[in-house]
């Protein structure tokens, strides 16, 4: 079953249970993908760039979650959260940390990077082995640990 397929169900299922969050929060993803399409000049996305989409909500609400939190608003910290968890629905797991270093440690043998001078050659290799299961500051911070 396809993203918007699988969208398209819930979000007639949160009707029906009348979840006005995730009801909200499905249509502005269905919104996001379908403009993602067109500016793309295509009928249908592809299941990587649906991940991007979605990776990009995600990282949008948290970066927001930081500015609301230092500003005070709990009320909108709360329904970010909110947001975040619905949004993960629809992810693929995300890798543990342990999974991620390891795959840090290969892909940094693989490159044959020793300096940090190189990140931008791991990085490259390694974000599309992550994409969509892990935050790409974490990546971020396990390659710098590893290659300073």
């Amino acid at each position: 079953m396809s993203l918007l397929e699988r969208l398209n169900n819930d979000m007639k299922q949160a009707m029906k249970n009348k979840e006005k969050d995730k009801l909200s929060v499905i249509r502005m993803v269905k919104a996001s993908l379908q403009n993602e399409a067109i500016k793309l000049g295509k009928k249908e996305l592809s299941e990587d760039e649906e991940l991007t989409i979605l990776s990009r909500e995600v990282k949008q609400r948290k970066d927001s979650l930081h500015e609301f939190d230092k500003a005070g608003r709990q009320d909108l910290v709360d329904k970010l959260h909110t947001e975040i968890s619905i949004l993960e629905l629809y992810l693929p797991k995300q890798l543990s940390e342990e999974e991620l270093l390891e795959i840090v440690k290969q892909t940094i043998s693989e490159v044959g990077a020793k300096s940090k001078a190189e990140m931008g050659k791991v990085m490259a290799a390694i974000m599309p082995k992550v994409k969509g299961k892990a935050d790409g500051s974490l990546v971020n911070k396990f390659v710098q640990q590893h290659l300073s």
